[in-house]
């Protein structure tokens, strides 16, 4: 299996487990998921296929150059839109790729960024969609979660999906780089749910998990009053742990 091969398969996988109907992160078509092929090409999901049962034809192979150029357009109608997606195609006769190409481009274009997954998880976006979610993108409740996506998460403004939704994106992506001096592990989308980003499969997959469980956390404790959040040099000291570090490469974190 060459290598263009073996990242098909990976990013079925991911988008399988991501699909998992038990999990109710994305029903019917919603989500969507990608991986870098090289620097020229990327894979996408197609628009409106199911992540749950997402086959080889339903994810569409298409060029980064096409697709970031319209990110800095200063006029979009919503028909170049369609028309550069569907150009950016590598072959003529795949699907039509996922409106969310556009940030899937982006992300895929950071530095160790090989893999990306997009869901609508139910706990996540019960805080999302509460006033919590600032707290939620700025504070660590328990350490696993630390170990698995880093201190602090990306919170980006409800936006439509499609061209506005990538433009945030990407403004807030960069804040946070320029911040923190790396690229966000979790990404989460007021109102609509969260991305999480990686150079494994794996870690795209974990971080997608972590977040949910910690969302569970945040929601069951604040039906008790809380949730009472870690103090942000207990939350510094464990981020720099070398030993936690070691731990994180040998989880393909």
């Amino acid at each position: 299996m060459n290598d263009t091969a073996q990242r098909l398969a990976s990013l079925l996988d991911l988008s399988h487990e991501l699909g998992r109907e038990d999990r109710g992160w994305a029903i019917l078509g919603e989500g969507n998921t990608s991986a870098r092929i090289d620097s020229e090409q990327f894979l996408v999901k197609a628009s409106g296929c199911s992540l749950r049962t997402l086959r080889e034809e339903d994810l569409v192979a298409c060029r980064f150059k096409s697709v970031l150029k319209l990110l800095d357009k200063e006029s979009v109608t919503d028909a170049e839109i369609e028309s550069t997606l569907l150009a950016s195609r590598i072959d003529r006769e795949s699907k039509k790729p996922s409106v969310e190409t556009l940030f899937h481009a982006y992300l895929l274009s950071l530095p160790a960024v090989e893999f990306v997954g997009h869901t609508h998880a139910v706990a996540v976006n019960q805080v999302l969609c509460s006033p919590r979610g600032k707290d939620f993108a700025a504070r660590r409740v328990f350490p696993e979660e630390i170990v698995c996506y880093g201190p602090r998460l990306a919170l980006v403004p409800y936006a439509a999906p499609g061209l506005m939704l990538a433009r945030e994106i990407r403004k807030v992506v960069k804040a946070f780089i320029r911040k923190n001096h790396s690229v966000p592990r979790v990404i989460l989308l007021k109102n609509h749910g969260l991305i999480s980003l990686g150079r494994t499969p794996e870690a795209v997959l974990a971080a997608m998990l972590m977040a949910e469980k910690a969302a569970q956390v945040w929601v069951g404790a604040a039906a008790l009053g809380g949730p009472t959040l870690l103090p942000p040099e207990q939350v510094k000291r464990i981020a720099g742990r070398q030993d936690e570090e070691v731990r994180r490469r040998l989880m393909n974190l």
